[in-house]
């Protein structure tokens, strides 16, 4: 089933992207839009994990320079069946965390700095477990390849914006000037939908999942509770395209609250953590 998502994610997307090409350079545009569409793909599968740890300016550890930490991801990756996969370390004091790669044997795990100084032992495993369960169910594959594409889809709007600004559309090559400025206010929104709908959907999983990966559905509970505080408090300058891999939205002091969390990538905490407390009870 992850294999059907992850090919009809793909295939909307880069239609999206193909028509957004097209729509701002007429079929020359489309075919660059595709072409660059199947490199970005390419690279995404092959390069995901050094692509997110760079935009986090995340750097690898090994178990001497983080011996609690890796030997914590060690005892959690046997209980959920998994490789051992790869230590990272974000340079940010907001608390939050993340998973990525392309597979269980080229995955990564990563938490900032920030949540090693603010959440207990038993809850920082309880964020770990949920890390440990998007390599489970595979997710981290997926959301690279929408947090890529999406952000393609907006940096051509870009690039129409300042070349409308100057040097003026060409009509000749069959771009329209209308579908250009349509396209590039609807097509980011579309593609954010697609990750928003994606996003809220593996994040109640994994917190399932994590749940019983690290046997205390509880601890990932108050965790939950202290990360979406601290991303509130503690802005985190992080890629858009990449906000959807972390745990807790990491530009919720930027957004802010009311009618813009309608559109956030995560669901509400207040709801993750009602079924997590509603699944302790048993």
């Amino acid at each position: 089933m992850n294999n059907v998502k992850v090919f009809g994610l793909m295939a909307g997307l880069t239609a999206l992207f193909v028509m957004a090409g097209g729509a701002l350079g007429g079929q020359g545009g489309m075919m660059i839009a595709l072409l660059m569409a199947a490199a970005m793909n390419f690279f995404a599968y092959f390069a995901s994990a050094k692509m997110v740890l760079r935009m986090y300016n995340a750097q690898v550890v090994t178990a001497a320079e983080a011996p609690e930490l890796y030997e914590m991801v060690d005892r959690l990756r046997q209980r959920a069946a998994l490789p051992m996969p790869t230590v990272a370390i974000a340079p940010h004091m907001q608390p939050n965390a993340f998973a990525t790669g392309r597979n269980p044997e080229h995955a990564v795990v990563c938490v900032t700095e920030g949540i090693l100084q603010l959440v207990s032992r038993d809850e920082l495993e309880g964020v770990i477990a949920h890390e440990l369960a998007h390599i489970k169910n595979r997710d981290m594959l997926l959301q690279t390849f929408t947090a890529t594409i999406a952000g393609a889809i907006s940096s051509l709007g870009q690039m129409w914006m300042w070349s409308a600004i100057f040097g003026g559309s060409d009509d000749e090559e069959g771009g329209s000037p209308v579908g250009a400025l349509l396209m590039m206010v609807l097509a980011p929104i579309a593609a954010g939908i697609i990750q928003m709908a994606i996003s809220r959907q593996r994040e109640f999983k994994a917190d399932l999942v994590g749940a019983q990966i690290c046997g205390r559905p509880l601890s990932l509970a108050h965790a939950l509770r202290k990360l979406e505080a601290g991303a509130e408090r503690i802005p985190m300058h992080v890629s858009p395209s990449a906000a959807p891999l972390a745990q807790v939205n990491p530009l919720s002091s930027m957004h802010g609250g009311g009618f813009s969390k309608l559109f956030s990538t995560h669901p509400p905490t207040e709801e993750r953590v009602a079924r997590l407390e509603a699944m302790a009870r048993g």
